[in-house]
């Protein structure tokens, strides 16, 4: 093999935020903070301090491969704990506040981590929780002095204290660029948590993929709102991409409702924003409360679990904003794909764009994927094709942290990964995600997707939200149930929704029962919990409010 004369330089997190401060100095990280108001720097101004977080945090017996944990929503002090802990070769193990609390206590103590910094509302968390939690473990505050929380028993240092004083320039080590640089565990929906553990060689790659199949979100002058969390697979890696690309970041902090984030959004002139399909659910019913959407706004890129094929519609028809849909796991980096059309595709009519768009989009760059059958076949890109969706890539999980018998089940021989998704895939690399295995519905031997099922309901007329499980049937051995949260003064029922669904679906996928609840129980992650939706409605006890 005759080997290329080029330079071999690492991949480093570190070099994107240097980067940042050299070629986009004036790029924007605006704010909304815990004590209040608006923090508003740049990104040269985030390097400054960037680099006294590094050295504090090395004052604080940090070394490389430790884990250094983060318990805060999005803003410019987390941010910043993303370059100083990832640049000095330790690792940034953020944690989901939503989380049971033996899941948070699993995943500190498996993880094995040595500070935690955390934003000041979660101090009685951490009070509840620090009995559970390493004895060694010590904790800060992400705030300034006058703001600084107590917790009874444990010592706790504040923020602004320690990057007070210290030199605003720092040689950052040359770290190999496999290096771990963040950990994250997936919500544990079945058994514990898994930790995926990114290196900085992933990371890299993963913005700038994202970077190349997001150009219209993401530039020089654009402004970007991540309602995702920075606590969730890297906000989708937004930290990263933005700055690399000079867009500006608006961070949302703790409010995540329509109104806060509709104000937000206005005042601050958000060209896109990327979240879960809950959180747009409330900010499309704050615009049509207003009759109107935040200024700016153009894109709206949704993500988390299957955008209902209404939301994408309403966005698009009545308020001209663009919705682009994507696909990933948090092993995946997370981001496998994105809906971004080709001309050709943009020039559909209106309801086959939609249509078009709720699909998961086609897969983004350093992302393989196929569909297997259950041998592990491969099965072909025809749209017709259903099997479990398999992926690989350098920003792919190759195992587990500390979990070979989980590792072991994830990915096969041959180095791909088994999402538990199943999926088709269209001849142009549209992927179609089918349901999650454990989710889809057997009727008589015949596959119903809950997920299709899903966005029928979504669209019938005083609908706000609603799931579908299967239940047993000693006939067909599973039927499907809808559950479903009326829409505000909205009173449709079971005759109204089985109607509508009629027209939609076929005959046999139509369910045979509707539910109705108040809200739907969600998991750490934003997503509806089926898990806890089967527990409630088994066959055993059947709801009297199903109709």
């Amino acid at each position: 093999m005759l080997k290329g004369l080029m330079m071999d330089r690492p991949l480093s997190i570190a070099s994107i935020i240097d980067y940042a401060a050299e070629v986009h100095p004036r790029g924007e990280i605006v704010s909304a903070t815990i004590e209040g108001g608006l923090h508003r720097y740049t990104y040269a101004d985030a390097h400054r301090r960037i680099a006294q977080a590094a050295q504090a945090l090395l004052d604080m017996g940090v070394r490389p491969g430790d884990r250094v944990a983060t318990l805060a929503m999005n803003g410019y002090r987390h941010f910043e704990l993303y370059y100083a802990i990832s640049g000095i070769g330790a690792v940034c193990h953020t944690i989901n506040p939503r989380l049971a609390p033996d899941q948070l206590a699993y995943i500190v103590n498996h993880a094995s981590d040595r500070i935690l910094f955390f934003d000041t509302p979660f101090a009685p968390l951490i009070a509840r929780m620090r009995p559970h939690f390493p004895a060694s473990l010590r904790y800060v505050a992400l705030t300034d002095p006058a703001h600084a929380p107590t917790i009874e028993g444990a010592e706790v240092g504040v923020y602004d204290d320690l990057l007070a004083g210290r030199a605003e320039t720092f040689a950052w080590p040359e770290l190999d660029e496999n290096t771990a640089s963040a950990l994250c565990y997936t919500s544990g929906t079945t058994g514990e948590p898994k930790g995926v553990l990114y290196s900085h060689r992933s990371t890299v790659l993963q913005a700038l993929s994202i970077a190349i199949c997001s150009a219209r979100s993401l530039g020089l002058g654009k402004r970007i709102l991540p309602v995702v969390p920075l606590f969730h697979v890297n906000a989708w890696c937004l930290p990263y991409s933005a700055p690399l690309t000079g867009a500006s970041l608006v961070m949302p902090g703790i409010k995540l409702d329509g109104p806060s984030l509709f104000d937000l959004m206005d005042s601050e002139g958000v060209h896109n924003a990327w979240g879960v399909p809950t959180v747009w659910l409330g900010l499309l019913a704050e615009m049509r409360a207003r009759g109107r959407k935040p200024r700016a706004l153009e894109i709206m890129t949704i993500g988390g679990s299957a955008a209902p094929k209404a939301l994408i519609a309403a966005f698009e028809r009545e308020f001209g904003i663009e919705a682009a849909h994507g696909w990933g796991m948090t092993e995946m980096s997370p981001v496998g794909t994105m809906g971004v059309l080709e001309p050709e595709m943009e020039a559909l009519p209106f309801e086959e764009r939609v249509q078009l768009k709720s699909y998961q989009g086609r897969r983004i760059f350093n992302v393989d994927m196929r569909i297997v059958d259950e041998s592990g076949a491969p099965l072909p890109w025809d749209g017709q094709a259903l099997g479990e969706l398999v992926v690989r890539g350098p920003c792919v999980a190759s195992a587990y942290f500390d979990n070979p018998e989980a590792s072991a089940r994830a990915v096969d021989a041959e180095g791909w990964f088994h999402t538990g998704d199943v999926a088709k895939i269209t001849p142009e690399g549209v992927l179609i995600i089918v349901d999650r295995a454990k989710d889809l519905v057997k009727s008589g031997g015949e596959w119903i997707s809950s997920i299709d099922l899903e966005n029928a309901a979504m669209a019938c007329p005083g609908v706000a939200q609603c799931a579908v499980i299967a239940v047993p049937d000693p006939k067909w051995d599973e039927r499907p149930m809808l559950i479903v949260v009326k829409a505000a003064g909205a009173t449709p029922a079971k005759e109204d929704i089985l109607g509508f669904l009629a027209t939609k679906v076929a005959k046999w996928q139509v369910p045979d029962a509707v539910v109705f609840v108040d809200a739907l129980p969600m998991t750490a992650t934003g997503k509806v919990s089926k898990l806890e939706l089967r527990k409630a409605f088994t066959e055993e006890k059947l709801p009297a409010a199903a109709v």
